[in-house]
């Protein structure tokens, strides 16, 4: 297969520099598989919900609307066939694991998958606040119970079943799943503000409780050993069709997304980072990277056909027709509902998730652009210097 980034990358070069220093340090030792001597990382952990969700979800699970992600035309793109991927193809997670010469990540819950190089613990519908919170405030109509507490408990799970326990945090079965891992952490919390929607539960308040609860699970994952930890944001939701369908014609923003939402998905943002901060200073042997999903959507938004695309806000697969091709109650996977034929052409794929293409570029700027901070080839350098 291809590769995703251009020959002359600063990422190729630096994995081809990366297996050199492992060529000539085994060299004189035992062989190495030909596969690991190309690999900066064996193996990656993802966390998150629909926009990074592998398979965790099958038709009638996840975010409310969207309950047929087990029918065509999902995964028509790529796969060709639907993979409970909430998409025509491949994710941002699925890019990154092409890009480390790393096979695509299986689901946790299919318990049939090779998990040699790693497990995807995203699921859709996922929230960064508990789901017991939304069960006090009446909201847990048709929404799924996991949160990111559930991914940490699957984690563990398999810690176990790897044969690391917190009880002995430096046997070599621990260091074994933590030292050449990469632990990617997909953008969660979006769910939480559309969850509360509509209701008394202020902004402020879903923002507070989620980066609080988010803010655990990192520390969680970097005291059990984390050392390389990628941190995605929040996109620009306000530009999803959902918000346009939803949101009055005249809360608009200079790029003609929903303004109050991209505000408050910003706000969000300045605190995630302020609170990253805080936890490289206190896990100072970590690196922690944070890929700005709200610029990276944001950029594409403002010039789409750098990117060879041409619809900003509608829905590749929908009903409705302009200007959102989008209905709520009849969303992609519906028997009624058909596809358009250049996908590679939308920023949107269904509504609310986005198409392979979007994926990609989005991949592109975190792995190889420089909408990561610090940036991802930091990470790797970090990680060549610390085999």
């Amino acid at each position: 297969m291809a590769s995703l980034f251009p020959a002359h990358s600063s990422l190729q070069n630096i994995l081809i520099t990366f297996t050199t220093i492992i060529f000539l340090a085994s060299s004189s030792s035992s062989a190495t598989p030909e596969t690991n001597q190309r690999r900066p990382f064996n193996k990656i952990y993802a966390f998150g919900d629909s926009f990074t969700d592998t398979g965790n979800t099958e038709s009638l699970t996840g975010p409310n609307g969207f309950v047929h992600v087990s029918n065509p035309p999902y995964g028509t793109t790529f796969f060709h066939h639907p993979t409970n991927r909430y998409s025509d193809g491949r994710l941002v997670i699925d890019f990154v694991a092409q890009s480390l010469s790393l096979p695509f990540l299986p689901p946790y819950r299919n318990s049939k998958a090779n998990k040699t190089h790693g497990v995807n613990f995203a699921v859709a519908g996922s929230t960064a606040i508990n789901h017991e919170f939304f069960v006090r405030n009446n909201l847990s109509l048709d929404i799924t119970p996991e949160s990111i507490d559930t991914q940490m408990i699957w984690f563990n799970k398999y810690l176990e079943s790897q044969g690391c326990r917190d009880s002995e945090p430096g046997s070599d079965q621990c260091r074994e799943a933590f030292d050449d891992a990469l632990f990617w952490v997909g953008e969660i919390g979006v769910n939480d503000y559309a969850y509360t929607l509509g209701s008394t539960v202020s902004g402020d308040t879903i923002r507070k409780l989620a980066i609080y609860g988010f803010t655990e699970f990192l520390q969680t994952l970097l005291k059990k050993g984390a050392k390389y930890v990628v941190v995605e944001s929040l996109p620009t939701t306000g530009c999803l069709p959902l918000a346009m369908t939803l949101a009055p014609s005249d809360d608009r923003d200079d790029i003609g997304c929903v303004k109050s939402v991209n505000n408050q998905t910003s706000a969000h943002n300045l605190v995630l980072q302020s609170k990253l901060s805080e936890l490289r200073q206190q896990f100072p042997q970590a690196v922690i990277v944070y890929a700005d999903y709200w610029n990276a959507y944001r950029t594409v938004m403002e010039n789409p056909a750098k990117y060879g695309m041409k619809e900003r806000f509608k829905a590749c697969c929908g009903t409705g027709g302009d200007p959102y091709n989008f209905d709520v109650f009849n969303t992609c996977g519906s028997p009624s509902v058909t596809a358009c034929s250049d996908p590679h052409e939308y920023i949107n794929w269904d509504g609310v998730h986005l198409t392979e293409a979007m994926y990609k570029v989005v991949a592109d700027m975190f792995v190889d652009g420089n909408l990561s901070n610090p940036p991802f080839k930091t990470l790797l350098e970090r990680r060549l210097r610390k085999p």
